[in-house]
């Protein structure tokens, strides 16, 4: 019997979707609110020039331009997100994709709209229900007769896609599924997803015996990252709201933070990562760092993940190797 990783992770993703275009065209095909008469055509990668916040945890990105049937060229920048706070990366990160395409003194006209497509494993709206968000510019005072279309976003909650309550597509169906519902616990794989040749492909692409011991290492790690995370803006998130930290953004900061901290905090900043936080924090952050370092991860990486001086991450080494 077949074992499958997670499609969602960093490196299964990329396997699928980032070196074979024609199961990303029919994924991209399925999901973007694409006309019936431009659908993507072709596609090419572009080298991605996103370098992420924290390295060890790249919130996959997958950049690539389009050309649909009309003969009209666009950009889709992927980004699958695993925390609440993700919104202004992705608008971020859409805006870079779209400003990055010309050189000095290049014509505006040569700019290509961009689209955002985040895929994300949490859920921000209340809306049960609601699960497929797409964002364009507007004319506010008429929404429906004016907008400018160079920039759009569309985000997927895929914890509250269930295929049953809703009418879409069968291939958006399908392709959502597959990414919601595959994973290590999966015992048998549809009989849908089979019946079309690109996702039983993908299904091929997921499955661990596909992977060398190395890249599978480097799965265990990426989920080691994710949890990492999730518990950093956990317990970031509750000291802030329990403690009015009277500071405002430092950079770097972990996300998740700032919803701990409205209630709380005043006006005035900090300076520095590690002056005036508690000493609980610090102990948290330490304890962290020691997990970090027990599983091999870069120094570099340690520091990061910890907001902690890389000074800090040398003298915490020399200690454990004491």
């Amino acid at each position: 019997m077949s074992r499958y990783l997670d499609p969602k992770t960093d490196i299964v993703f990329k396997k699928i979707f980032g070196e074979h275009p024609h199961l990303l065209k029919s994924f991209l095909n399925a999901v973007l609110p694409l006309p019936e008469n431009g659908l993507i055509d072709t596609l090419e990668y572009l080298p991605s020039e996103q370098v992420p916040l924290i390295p060890s945890f790249k919130y996959t990105v997958v950049d690539v331009r389009c050309t649909d049937q009309q003969g009209q060229v666009f950009i889709v920048e992927m980004q699958i997100q695993w925390t609440a706070s993700f919104k202004q990366r992705m608008l971020f990160n859409a805006s870079k994709a779209y400003v990055t395409q010309l050189e000095k003194g290049e014509d505006y006209d040569l700019l290509k709209p961009v689209y955002g497509l985040g895929l994300i494993n949490t859920q921000f709206d209340p809306d049960e229900n609601d699960w497929y968000h797409h964002y364009k510019i507007v004319n506010v005072a008429k929404p429906h007769l004016a907008e400018i279309k160079d920039l759009q976003l569309v985000f997927i909650e895929l914890p509250k896609f269930k295929a049953k309550n809703f009418p879409q597509k069968k291939l958006q169906v399908l392709w959502l599924r597959f990414l919601s519902e595959l994973s290590e616990k999966t015992k048998e794989v549809s009989a849908e997803w089979l019946a079309v040749p690109e996702i039983k492909q993908a299904i091929t692409l997921a499955e661990e015996a596909a992977y060398s011991p190395a890249e599978l290492a480097s799965y265990d790690k990426y989920w080691d990252a994710i949890s990492i995370e999730k518990s950093l803006v956990s317990s970031a998130g509750r000291r802030g709201h329990e403690a009015g930290w009277e500071q405002g953004r430092i950079e770097g900061r972990v996300e998740g933070r700032v919803e701990g901290r409205l209630e709380g905090r005043k006006e005035g900043r900090e300076e520095g990562i590690i002056e005036g936080r508690e000493e609980g924090s610090l102990k948290t952050r330490y304890a962290f760092a020691h997990k970090l370092m027990a599983k091999g991860f870069p120094l570099e990486e340690i520091a990061a993940l910890t907001e902690l001086p890389l000074t800090v991450i040398n003298s915490l080494l020399l200690q454990e190797q004491e």
